[in-house]
């Protein structure tokens, strides 16, 4: 009997903005933007998580409030207690868009109830809302709307007395100004989401609509004893991290997490993309690939590989 060592990318189909948590427990946890609902899938291996034991955890009231566009659906384990964090709105504009909280305080999340801990207080619209641990400090990061000068969303950071309430100011780190920011019809950053490694703090973040085939990730980057609440502490690179790859028929790569092997050996890159130029965002779909670390200490994602890759499975998977 032959053990298959290979797999081949995207890992599920029709999946946006996927988070994948790999927990203390030895099982990953796997999120995705379906809209009218939020649903959890536990998976004992990184490339299983399209077949992992799935259950739909929240399904708002019809009509009601933060009930439409449920998006971009985050897990965390915070404080002994999971948490997930959305974004929502009634069904109208970007200027009605806030990040919801839930909590659950079974130890295994498709277990117990979740409870509804209610709507982070942005002072802008708000989406995509992630959490940063920082010298056992928990910092909240989120895009909000704006003009920056041009209309789209920038990522700002705030300080949080605990996973479901903000405190102090809410400060911008990065917005929309370089021209690959700001392909497909507006200036966007959105999607933050955090590593920490060799000293730094990475925050990689989505540019460009989602939409476009231009979508791609860009990435501040914070030395880990400065404050993450002083923008200018943050330096910006300035040009993508991880962009499209014509030559392998991979566009609009976005949305990403980050996750690691299951013994721990390897970084893996989590991130939504498109099949062609103009594909409906329907088919946008969740792929994952191994990374590896410069000599300066900073990540090097490489860049996506095509659909017919064999890609060598997750050590110890």
């Amino acid at each position: 009997m032959s053990m298959k060592t290979t797999f081949r990318n995207p890992l599920v189909e029709q999946a946006a903005d996927p988070w994948v948590l790999k927990h203390n427990d030895g099982y990953y946890y796997f999120m995705f933007t379906q809209h009218g609902r939020l649903e959890l899938a536990k998976s004992s291996s990184l490339t299983g998580i399209a077949n992992g034991l799935k259950k739909i955890i929240w399904s708002p009231e019809a009509g009601g409030p933060y009930s439409s566009n449920l998006w971009a659906p985050e897990i965390h384990w915070l404080n002994d207690r999971w948490y997930i964090y959305y974004t929502a709105n009634d069904g109208g504009g970007d200027e009605t868009r806030r990040i919801c909280v839930l909590e659950n305080s079974s130890e295994d999340p498709l277990e117990g109830n979740w409870i509804w801990k209610g709507v982070l207080p942005t002072p802008v619209a708000a989406l995509d809302g992630t959490v940063m641990r920082l010298r056992e400090q928990l910092y909240f990061l989120y895009a909000g709307y704006g003009h920056f000068p041009d209309y789209g969303s920038a990522i700002y950071i705030v300080r949080m007395a605990n996973p479901w309430t903000l405190e102090g100011e809410h400060v911008l780190l990065t917005a929309p100004t370089l021209e690959w920011e700001k392909q497909g019809g507006m200036a966007i950053n959105e999607g933050p989401v955090t590593l920490h490694r060799n000293g730094f703090v990475f925050l990689v973040y989505s540019a460009s609509t989602t939409w476009s085939e231009d979508y791609a990730l860009g990435m501040l980057t914070l030395k880990e004893q400065d404050d993450p609440l002083t923008a200018a502490a943050w330096t910006k690179s300035l040009e993508p991290v991880f962009r499209k790859s014509v030559e392998h028929g991979v566009y609009a790569t976005g949305h990403n997490s980050f996750t690691s092997s299951p013994d721990g050996t390897e970084d893996w890159i989590v991130y939504h993309a498109l099949p062609a130029p103009g594909a409906a965002v329907s088919l946008r779909a969740t792929r994952v690939q191994k990374f590896t670390w410069n000599a300066d200490g900073t990540p090097d994602f490489g860049i996506p590989l095509s659909d017919s890759h064999d890609l060598k499975l997750p050590s110890g998977e």
